[in-house]
């Protein structure tokens, strides 16, 4: 390696949350190829043909395969639809020091991920492998990020306040993050566990790297497995190509489990079995997979009690429990509820493009004599529902006393709900300056919806105009 090519390889920066495999029959190329990529890599592994191969990867995962096509035996063009088959989904980057047009086309159809011509550079090698792993990141933060979108309402919002119970949280929070011990939340429903979840993650030094979230309620006894672990082609009915699981896409980071209590016994096992070997084995697969995941488990059930009843597995229990954290329901902490209720007003009026609700004294007196059973979760719907109609209603908090109602309140029509939803939506065609489509959108109705509900209320003519009352 020349020192000109030394310096443009060190460009390419380090993975090393990848590994590599190396097939090729010349043991000169073999050394070349894993000197340029070790210092680079989690783990780099070599093979001298396809048998050698088949059997590293069997004990062993590799994300990515530099595979050279003319090999003793079973060649690579014969091997790599043999691999896409049989589950492999890691980047293919095929080599050859004799090829035609119709080679290469026949390796990319095969799936190949590219084809390099023999003798190549360094810099050829590892611009080619900077691209798959490139690739291979964006697909797993944009995984990430679809679920984290699917599921908007696991917010990052409960951690506002400035309560003692808050500020204790928020420290051992700050101490535990940086651990890589496996985390236990317990707290009613509500709470912010995942909140508390992300928090440990973005305090960790595994910040930069995906925050994978897990209803495990949500998904079928039939198909958790299969979500968590991957599957190869045909593992079941239905399962028409590979597919991996939450653990390959939380590769390096962390992995919430919510609702951990929910999980079938059979899986309960599965899952002790990961923990203690931190590998995965895909549905179908005979291969086991090394994953490096942080987990963080919630649950609002009492665990012990269930392990009492036979309901949870006691050893798994143990496991999950390294390090156990209750998060404090909102009736213990109410001097919180006036950030809070501040923090939502401001996102939800920001989101909608509304001025925001004033939070009175009387107002959040009356949030202060609520208990909020469904804690930060029911104040957040609380207040996104009372912006939205335009007002604080009483009937939103069952059992709390309302203010005395004065002579010129009480002489005050009954405000109705389709005089609310005019209001509301008068607000908005106000704020984008009557403009149909924009304020549909903000509003999440059809344009036609929005036309019909003007018609009616004859107010089609005056649409640019301010509005100035109900």
């Amino acid at each position: 390696m020349t020192r000109s090519e030394t310096k443009t390889a060190d460009d390419f920066g380090n993975w090393q949350a990848f590994s590599i495999l190396i097939v090729d029959d010349e043991a000169g190329m073999r050394s070349f190829l894993e000197r340029a990529l070790k210092p680079r890599c989690a783990r780099v592994d070599t093979a001298g043909s396809v048998e050698q191969a088949t059997e590293r990867m069997a004990r062993l995962h590799f994300d990515l395969i530099v595979l050279d096509i003319s090999l003793p035996g079973k060649t690579g063009i014969e091997w790599l639809p043999e691999l896409r088959s049989g589950g492999y989904s890691g980047d293919v980057v095929l080599i050859t020091a004799f090829a035609d047009i119709e080679t290469a086309i026949d390796a990319l159809r095969g799936g190949a991920s590219d084809f390099i011509l023999k003798p190549f550079r360094v810099d050829q090698i590892l611009n080619s492998i900077k691209r798959c792993f490139e690739r291979a990141r964006l697909a797993r933060e944009n995984f990430v990020l679809r679920r984290e979108l699917a599921e908007l309402g696991a917010e990052v919002d409960g951690l506002v306040g400035h309560s003692s119970l808050l500020q204790t949280l928020r420290s051992l929070i700050k101490r535990i993050a940086p651990m890589p011990s496996t985390v236990l939340l317990q707290g009613e429903s509500g709470t912010g566990k995942e909140v508390t979840a992300r928090a440990l993650h973005q305090m960790s030094n595994r910040a930069q790297r995906p925050f994978v979230p897990v209803n495990c309620a949500a998904i079928s006894a039939e198909l958790i497995e299969s979500e968590l672990f991957g599957h190869v082609k045909g593992a079941y009915t239905g399962a028409g190509e590979a597919r991996n699981g939450l653990f390959y896409y939380a590769h390096g980071g962390t992995l919430f489990l919510d609702e951990i209590g929910e999980l079938p016994l059979a899986m309960q096992t599965k899952l002790l079995r990961v923990l203690e070997e931190r590998r995965i084995r895909p549905v179908g697969s005979e291969r086991e997979v090394p994953v490096d995941v942080r987990i963080v488990a919630a649950t609002n059930r009492d665990l012990a009690a269930d392990v009492a009843a036979g309901r949870f597995r006691q050893d798994l229990f143990f496991r999950l429990a390294v390090v156990e954290i209750t998060i404090p329901n909102l009736r213990s902490r109410k001097e919180d509820i006036g950030d809070l209720a501040r923090h939502f007003m401001d996102l939800f009026s920001s989101q909608f493009g509304v001025e925001p609700l004033p939070l009175t004294t009387d107002v959040l007196a009356r949030m202060q004599q609520y208990d909020w059973p469904g804690n930060v979760r029911e104040l957040r719907n609380y207040v996104e529902r009372s912006l939205i109609l335009g007002d604080f209603l009483q009937q939103g908090l069952p059992g709390v006393v309302a203010p005395v109602a004065t002579e010129a309140s009480d002489a005050e029509a009954p405000v109705t709900l389709e005089a609310v939803e005019k209001r509301h939506i008068l607000r908005i065609l106000s704020s984008v300056g009557g403009n149909k489509s924009e304020a549909a959108r903000r509003l999440g109705i059809s344009r036609k919806t929005l036309e019909r509900k003007c018609a009616e209320w004859a107010v089609a003519e005056t649409l640019s105009a301010p509005v100035t009352g109900t």
